[in-house]
């Protein structure tokens, strides 16, 4: 697909993208896969984490974030029920780019676009759940390693042995 930054734009996920979303996690995550649920729960419970990534009118990426508590991540493929209140900081769930629109920039926007929105919600740090596939890219966004307990060590496990808990400060 030959599409211009143009027409290339983030705005916030619809329902609609749902089935697209879920799809494209399976082709650029298939060693961790989602139901369709934990995407639809994560966009009714922080509708305004949730974006996606429209290019030449098709679904291009996503990212999915939400407000979160502590240092413990939620388990992959794990519904949340409700959010946890007061959060102490922004939890990226994910953030996924098909392969012909990584390196333009596109990550960057929607972190920053994360940024916004934690900092609106009055949250000052953003943390993720990093798979050993992605530990530089996110180094290379100033996410550094957080100190971890046995219990969010375990949690990390179900995603892949060398996952790690990072988090850098909202810019």
């Amino acid at each position: 697909m030959n599409t211009s930054r143009a027409d290339t734009i983030w705005r916030l996920m619809a329902p609609d993208d749902l089935d697209h979303v879920t799809a494209l996690a399976a082709t650029v995550h298939p060693d961790y896969p989602e139901d369709t649920l934990i995407f639809a729960e994560r966009l009714r419970l922080a509708p305004s984490g949730c974006l996606s990534l429209m290019a030449g009118g098709q679904l291009g990426g996503y990212l999915v974030s939400h407000p979160w508590r502590g240092l413990l991540s939620p388990p992959l493929n794990t519904l949340l029920g409700l959010l946890p209140t007061p959060a102490d900081r922004w939890y990226i769930h994910d953030l996924a780019l098909a392969p012909h629109l990584r390196g333009q920039g596109h990550a960057q926007t929607a972190i920053t676009q994360a940024e916004t929105t934690a900092r609106k919600a009055g949250l000052d740090t953003l943390t993720l759940t990093s798979t050993r596939h992605a530990l530089h890219f996110w180094a290379r966004q100033g996410f550094t390693p957080e100190a971890i307990s046995a219990e969010e060590q375990a949690i990390l496990a179900s995603y892949d042995p060398q996952a790690s808990l990072l988090c850098r400060a909202v810019g």
